[in-house]
């Protein structure tokens, strides 16, 4: 579905991404693992497009998306739905306005489809009836399944999570991690996920990827990472502060 060539990225002359190569499975969630400010993000927008690499290539459906612009990018970009950390949701809109933004904005569907459209993509997340409360009236977990269902209302071929379960406790952030595997097989998405939280990346994985000082350094299914013998792998996954990897490791 997407693989990434030789992709780098620098800011301020401090490379964040060096030569980054990655194979994305149709059908699969791949998780990118690493420390905070690793560049995990960074990644993500570099492959919807929101930010160009220094050089390589970045292919979706065959198409190098580092070489297209305008109405050939917004083509590709269709394809995709994205998870943000701090959810992006629009605090003056209702649920049914955020979900359907879309929509509203560009008239691609009457007042009567998007509604359908909203209680459908609501329904999906577990959150039937809500259309018409606003985001300071949800809490975090409900705030997540809302944005999420904005990220499939285009009914996307591609779904990006970027730290799906951060600022959430234990129970609601299993019950996230459930939806996005619940997800995967209801609609066969694509997955591409970031995260530090080890629980998460096993539980909706099909295959992880380790990032580390801009490359990607180990990857497999969670059972060969888990075994890894890498000691940066390693330290990692068991979240030990001594080890191979220092404290101030990290970056943008």
């Amino acid at each position: 579905m997407i693989e990434i060539i030789n992709l780098s990225k620098s800011f301020d002359g401090k490379i964040v991404l060096d030569n980054l190569n990655l194979k994305i499975n149709k059908g699969e969630t791949t998780v990118i693992i690493g420390r905070s400010g690793c560049g995990k993000s960074v990644l993500l927008k570099l492959i919807i497009g929101l930010l160009k690499p220094d050089y390589g290539e970045i292919i979706v459906d065959g198409k190098d998306i580092v070489r297209l612009k305008g109405k050939e990018l917004d083509s590709i970009r269709m394809k995709f739905g994205m998870l943000f950390q701090n959810y992006a949701l629009f605090d003056s809109l209702t649920v049914r306005e955020n979900v359907g933004f879309f929509f509203y904005e560009h008239g691609y569907m009457d007042k009567e489809e998007i509604e359908k459209r909203v209680k459908e993509c609501l329904n999906l997340v577990g959150l039937p009836g809500i259309e018409d409360l606003y985001p300071a009236q949800l809490s975090g977990g409900m705030k997540k399944r809302v944005a999420l269902a904005r990220a499939i209302s285009m009914r996307p071929e591609i779904i990006l999570y970027d730290e799906p379960t951060t600022g959430l406790d234990p129970i609601t952030a299993d019950s996230i991690n459930n939806l996005i595997v619940e997800l995967r097989d209801k609609l066969k998405v694509t997955g591409i996920a970031v995260t530090h939280d080890m629980k998460s990346a096993f539980k909706i994985g099909d295959r992880i990827a380790m990032l580390y000082k801009g490359k990607i350094i180990a990857s497999g299914t969670p059972e060969e990472i888990r075994k890894s013998d890498d000691p940066i792998v390693k330290q990692f996954i068991l979240g030990e502060s001594q080890g191979v990897i220092p404290l101030e490791e990290g970056g943008r």
